[in-house]
């Protein structure tokens, strides 16, 4: 019981906060990527998962490190996106690592799109006094990759081989 109440809900929780708070601020706290490592040590500990398994775990965290920070070093993305998708790479697994991308590049072009569509219409009065909903709006602004790489989480994770094994148990 305890394995399924951080795959159900500690581990969309911090994914809900990442969301949220690059949303709103256009950032992600580093202590979010460290509690997503430390719920995910948690995890494998209380499901006493094989150290194989979480060999190969640690090597998707690692493989999405290299490549976030690669992607940062171009300009692409933000360091705590790189952070943020190492951690949940960490849960999603080195065999769901290419879905995870995929599904969160997907996201993140969708929400691309989106905002660009939005920012092209004039943002009413009263959401302009709401400081991160003008940022938002601001086509200076970025994208809020957090948002897209917790979405792609999500969708990826009653796929996993994490997910089945925690149901098994």
């Amino acid at each position: 019981m305890a394995a399924e109440f951080f795959l159900f809900a500690v581990f969309p929780l911090l994914l809900a906060v990442a969301a949220g708070w690059d949303l709103a601020s256009f950032t992600i706290p580093n202590a979010i990527s460290i509690a997503l490592v430390a719920a995910f040590i948690a995890f494998a500990v209380i499901l006493r998962m094989n150290p194989g398994l979480v060999g190969f775990h640690l090597l998707a965290g690692f493989v999405a490190l290299v490549i976030g920070f690669g992607l940062f070093a171009l300009g692409y993305i933000g360091g705590a996106d790189a952070k943020l998708f190492a951690g949940t790479a960490l849960w999603i697994g080195f065999s769901d690592l290419l879905s995870y991308a995929l599904f969160a590049a997907v996201s993140g072009g969708a929400l691309a799109l989106l905002l660009i569509g939005a920012r092209q219409l004039p943002l009413p009065g009263f959401l302009l006094r709401e400081a991160w909903i003008a940022r938002l709006h601001d086509g200076k602004s970025g994208i809020p990759y957090g948002v897209a790489l917790a979405a792609g989480a999500l969708v990826v994770l009653p796929h996993t081989d994490i997910f089945r094994l925690a149901l098994s148990q």
